[in-house]
């Protein structure tokens, strides 16, 4: 007997839910089925209160709120792809009208081309981006209640702000703001972590295509055999289990943006497709004959040195100077430290809001810690770093007990370097207390416990003694 032997009776007495097709829904209703821990409280942050979320452990979970759902997200944590795939058939069979997304946790080629030929809504390769899964949740529950003709879902903006007042990220802003005139693609180079997907967000929301679709590629997750469905899209027909045309993600961004991420990992043979729709302005679907034409921006993003890859003939020369109109630099946090400090306060309030805790902030040893630290994985290691402190938050203040275990410094902090970097401070700046504590950003208090820690004698008493002697 199948699992799903009572979904008749559940679908015949939902009233005029999604599947009856009844009058306008209050919610979207998305079923979670094996997804991972805490993807339920991030997906219900992400989209906000006009969609309901369940979880549930797997499909035997049998309950109204599944069959309810216009949307279901099923995790997979096999390499196999028959498993993945029979969690699909059974769904798909009991619940035809269901758009389901399957969200691979362990990621495999197999399993993304049975997912496809599987005729799934979506497939989302590990590691899974959940602000990628938000946008498609609102696209499909957008198009759906369209179709029903009642307004879409407010969406949430996904322009975030970009934190800092240092002179380096001061210039990236003003040359955002010249460049939102401007409808050229654009190029966004830097370090893992240093912001480049915000940078993308923030271009596209102060354009002329703000209104319109901002789809994500990341390109380092599309292999060669799966390119061109998930690109362009594909026809009805065209390979076992094609029920349907599917738009490709470059036709979902028509008239907007779309962001291909990590454009240096893209194959030549991926290359070659991206040079030909920027040059035509059209795609093709797979199993189509007749071209499509799209209106898109591009923005592309490496933390690569893609100049280099050109010059030994890793990445298209023509490609590169298609996307090269505009140039954004993007600075590592190392080279913008006094922006720190603004970042820990944002993601402070972000967490606090997040979690319900009332974090205070920060010691002075923290903080200081914190600005000293070299942040190899830029912003995304900061906000990270807050982010594990706040599975357990402190009562009060964060301290450096926290930082270790969350992995920044450790345990022993070496004295005789801090030592000797207050020592240079205060000859520095003629043992003036004040301007060295600003020197090292700390607070005058924390210079003379530093004082009396070393047991460092004061300019004036080193002079007495010398005298006396």
């Amino acid at each position: 007997m199948k699992r799903f032997s009572r979904v008749s009776h559940l679908l015949s007495n939902t009233g005029s839910g999604f599947f009856r097709g009844g009058g306008p829904l209050a919610h979207t209703s998305i079923a979670l089925i094996g997804t991972q821990p805490g993807a339920k409280s991030a997906l219900e942050h992400l989209l906000g209160a006009e969609f309901e979320i369940v979880a549930l452990a797997d499909e035997s979970s049998i309950s109204a709120a599944l069959f309810k759902a216009s949307i279901i997200l099923a995790g997979n944590t096999s390499h196999d792809p028959s498993r993945a795939m029979a969690l699909v058939g059974r769904l798909k069979e009991n619940l035809p009208r269901a758009a389901i997304f399957l969200l691979a946790w362990t990621s495999s080629e197999q399993i993304a081309v049975a997912a496809i030929k599987g005729g799934v809504t979506d497939y989302f390769p590990a590691p899974v981006d959940l602000r990628d899964v938000a946008d498609a949740i609102r696209r499909v529950a957008a198009a759906r209640v369209g179709e029903r003709g009642i307004a879409p879902p407010k969406t949430q903006s996904r322009a975030r702000p970009i934190i800092g007042e240092s002179p380096p990220i001061q210039a990236v802003r003003a040359y955002l703001l010249r460049l939102a005139e401007r409808d050229c693609n654009a190029l966004v180079l830097g370090e893992t972590g240093t912001g480049k997907d915000l940078i993308a967000e923030t271009i596209h929301a102060s354009s002329r295509r703000r209104n319109k679709p901002f789809i994500s590629v990341n390109c380092a997750a599309i292999p060669d055999s799966l390119l061109e469905s998930e690109l362009f899209g594909y026809e009805r027909g065209a390979f076992t289990g094609a029920n349907a045309m599917v738009e490709g993600k470059i036709q979902q961004a028509h008239n907007g943006t779309i962001f291909f991420d990590e454009i240096g990992e893209m194959t030549p043979y991926a290359q070659a497709k991206i040079l030909r729709v920027i040059e035509s302005k059209q795609i093709q679907r797979l199993g189509g004959k007749a071209n499509v034409p799209v209106d898109v921006r591009i923005i592309a993003a490496t933390n690569q040195d893609l100049p280099k890859l050109v010059e030994e003939h890793r990445f298209r020369r023509d490609l590169y100077f298609r996307l090269n109109v505009a140039l954004i630099h993007l600075p590592s946090l190392r080279e913008r430290r006094e922006d720190i400090a603004s970042l820990l306060d944002y993601y402070l309030q972000h967490f606090n809001e997040q979690t319900g805790a009332k974090v205070e902030g920060f010691t002075p040893e923290a903080l200081d810690q914190l600005i000293r630290h070299d942040w190899p994985g830029n912003v995304r290691e900061l906000k990270n770093t807050l982010e594990s402190i706040f599975v357990d938050p402190p009562q009060a203040r964060i301290d450096v007990c926290h930082l270790w275990r969350a992995g920044v410094g450790a345990p022993g902090i070496n004295s005789a370097s801090e030592r000797e970097r207050l020592l240079q401070a205060l000859q520095s700046t003629q043992w003036n207390k004040s301007k060295a504590a600003g020197k090292l950003h700390w607070s005058r208090m924390k210079i003379y416990r530093k004082l009396a820690q070393y047991r460092i004698a004061d300019r004036e008493e080193i002079a007495e003694a010398a005298t006396t002697a």
